[in-house]
């Protein structure tokens, strides 16, 4: 098993944790500019009613992976989400991720569909609510 086996479900919930919280802060960045956002240059501002949206699902989705409420969901959502951001922002003009600026798309999207293949596991509101649950007979 190893030595960090025997500590998969808590690395794995902090990686959740870590996860959601990083997304949470893409979504309290744009909706209230905090820290300030710097575009690149030559890049056109981009539509502050999409950035309002973008923002409102960057911080539910980030707030429910983070504390594991539906979790499965929420990531699949996030990680759809981080798919149509790449081919929209970064790979329009070129595939390759690191001349785009791509990667954390890439990363969020893939980690995300981790998560939702995964589910919550322990830390997590999804894991307290099956525990309470009556067992059916």
């Amino acid at each position: 098993m190893g030595f960090l086996g025997r500590f998969e479900p808590q690395i794995y919930a902090l990686v959740r944790i870590v996860i959601g919280f990083l997304f949470l802060q893409h979504g309290i960045q744009i909706l209230f500019n905090i820290p300030p956002m710097v575009m690149p240059p030559g890049q056109p501002a981009p539509d502050p009613t999409f950035m309002t949206i973008i923002g409102i699902l960057e911080l539910v989705f980030g707030l429910c992976v983070m504390i594991g409420l539906c979790t499965r969901l929420m990531a699949f959502l996030a990680s759809g989400m981080m798919a149509v951001a790449y081919f929209m922002v970064h790979q329009k003009d070129g595939a390759l991720t690191m001349t785009k600026q791509g990667e954390m798309a890439v990363l969020y999207c893939f980690i995300f569909l981790l998560i939702a293949a995964i589910g919550a596991g322990i830390w997590s509101v999804d894991s307290m609510m099956s525990k309470s649950k009556p067992a059916e007979e």
